[in-house]
């Protein structure tokens, strides 16, 4: 898959068949969407192309800075490469772009520059300044302008009855299996691996500290999650706090990991870190000692629920 950061200097050979959305989390809605772009792809006269925005078009028309999202750029790219898509084309949404008419979008991006010979879209798909163009505006320039339309109709859409808003939402209510049904895999996070306070080696819970550099990544609800990576080519299981740490009276937000069996020297990488399943909210303990023992619930806990996955 080619990734490209602007239609404006986007060049390729082959016309195009075309999906555009945020695709925000590239969820099991969104992979039927991907799944029908890649069928609809005949012999090898066409090239596929997502056609995605950056920043979130609410950052720039509602001046929404507090929205999070599912996937950073790179996550969402990860994701969609495993579907087939020739092309991911991920352009800079700004008041420029927002105040293109929808025929100049359809003229100036989609026909002249992207070369679509069609395009697969949802029947609730609206576009152009104000967003006032609709599927039957698109229908009418396909006509005009030479290229299909295969509209993915409302009871396709509501069989799979999934949104990047209810995931969200699950996330934020600590729901990590209901998010992963929706997603059609584990919500993960992806952070580099930073020096802490170590405070967590004194009562035998060392942890790798995470930063993760898109503050407009979506982190679920502060608590105590059973997680799993990928480090150095194995599969390690273990136990994530996301949280204050209000027994240590600390007031700024960490994401904190205890793997267990690693043994390793992990600072400075950079992880990929899914999640499994809430384990419990964070809580303030009156004690060192009443925070131990329940670190040693969660991981009998953690193990548990590891096991019976296997």
């Amino acid at each position: 898959m080619k990734t490209n950061f602007s239609a404006y200097t986007f060049k390729q050979l082959k016309p195009s068949i075309i999906t555009i959305g945020t695709f925000d989390g590239v969820h099991l809605g969104h992979q039927s969407i991907l799944k029908k772009l890649v069928e609809a792809k005949e012999n090898g006269s066409y090239e596929t192309l997502l056609l995605t925005f950056f920043p979130h078009p609410r950052m720039v028309l509602q001046q929404d800075r507090s929205i999070k999202l599912l996937n950073t750029i790179d996550e969402k790219a990860t994701l969609l490469e495993k579907f087939g898509i020739d092309n991911l084309l991920i352009h800079p949404f700004d008041e420029a772009f927002s105040n293109l008419s929808a025929e100049e979008f359809v003229k100036d991006i989609l026909v002249e520059k992207l070369r679509i010979h069609k395009i697969v879209i949802g029947h609730d798909h609206r576009f152009g300044k104000n967003r006032t163009a609709d599927i039957n505006d698109l229908i009418t320039f396909g006509k005009k302008y030479g290229f299909e339309v295969e509209q993915i109709n409302a009871k396709e859409i509501d069989e799979i009855a999934i949104s990047s808003t209810k995931i969200r939402k699950a996330l934020l209510e600590g729901e990590i299996q209901l998010a992963n049904q929706y997603l059609g895999y584990s919500y993960f996070i992806t952070g580099k691996v930073v020096e802490g306070k170590k405070i967590g080696r004194t009562i035998g819970f060392p942890t790798a500290n995470i930063r993760i550099k898109e503050n407009y990544k979506l982190l679920p609800k502060n608590g105590v999650y059973v997680v799993s990576s990928q480090i150095n080519n194995r599969s390690f299981y273990g136990m994530m706090n996301i949280g204050h740490n209000p027994t240590l009276g600390e007031n700024e937000q960490s994401i904190e990991v205890h793997f267990f069996g690693l043994n390793e020297n992990i600072y400075n990488k950079d992880l990929e870190i899914s999640f499994l399943e809430h384990i419990r909210d964070e809580q303030k303990f009156n004690s060192i000692t009443e925070l131990q023992s329940q670190l040693e619930k969660d991981k009998t806990f953690s193990l548990d629920f590891v096991k019976n996955l296997k």
